[in-house]
């Protein structure tokens, strides 16, 4: 597949969101990246499953729905029934492996993909043995929990590691990136193996979000 853009809505003007979800749609973005937290996992609060359910009617957008939360077995089923097309749970919110391959199981139980998040500090060696059981792996660039954050520099070296464990275990695999991406540094993940790139303030933040995706897109272009 072509490399695909995410834009954020944390970085959405919250006051029309509907509005701001058509924007971007409109601009050329395939993929809709809705980060959900509690307030606990990571120390910030964000949007419910009402809101995921209010925005399904307004978007044809690919929904990929993010769970930074403490306990995502009490949310899954909810964010699933309101329209997400693929959820993400964090490695470091499981108790053990078998509490992962559990979310993966209960994820899939609504014949929707699956998808592993992992902080800036965690190594990727700790996802071994688990990405078959997953169709996408979100490497966080950032600290997870607020939008607006630089590119961690060592996330390029992190993501090709990554790419090798892959190529290993579960070649399908996609390779997602989130915090940071600009159209400067685009191409740094995309050259070490990224395929989806969330982009928040790059697009929502920009006064013409097509000219914004369309620089983003050519300038990942060169990192293959």
């Amino acid at each position: 597949m072509g490399i695909k853009l995410a834009p954020s809505i944390l970085a959405a003007d919250i006051t029309k969101l509907g509005d701001e979800v058509r924007r971007v749609e409109e601009a050329g973005a395939e993929w809709l990246h809705l980060d959900m937290m509690d307030g606990h996992f990571v120390p910030n609060l964000s949007f419910s499953p009402q809101v995921v359910k209010a925005l399904r009617p307004q978007s044809k957008m690919f929904f990929d729905v993010h769970l930074m939360l403490s306990e995502p077995e009490k949310y899954i089923d909810a964010f699933a029934k309101a329209g997400a097309d693929l959820i993400t749970i964090h490695l470091e919110s499981a108790e053990d492996r078998d509490g992962v391959l559990a979310l993966a199981e209960q994820i899939h139980s609504h014949k929707i993909p699956a998808g592993i998040s992992i902080k800036p500090k965690t190594p990727v060696e700790d996802l071994t043995g688990l990405l078959s059981a997953f169709e996408l792996v979100l490497v966080m660039s950032v600290e997870p929990g607020f939008g607006g954050q630089s590119y961690i520099p060592e996330t390029t070296e992190k993501i090709a590691k990554l790419k090798e464990l892959i190529n290993q275990e579960n070649p399908e695999i996609l390779i997602e990136v989130d915090g940071g991406i600009t159209a400067d540094n685009i191409a740094l993940p995309v050259s070490a193996g990224a395929d989806v790139l969330v982009a928040g303030s790059s697009v929502f933040g920009a006064k013409n979000p097509a000219d914004a995706i369309a620089v983003l897109r050519q300038n990942a272009t060169k990192g293959r």
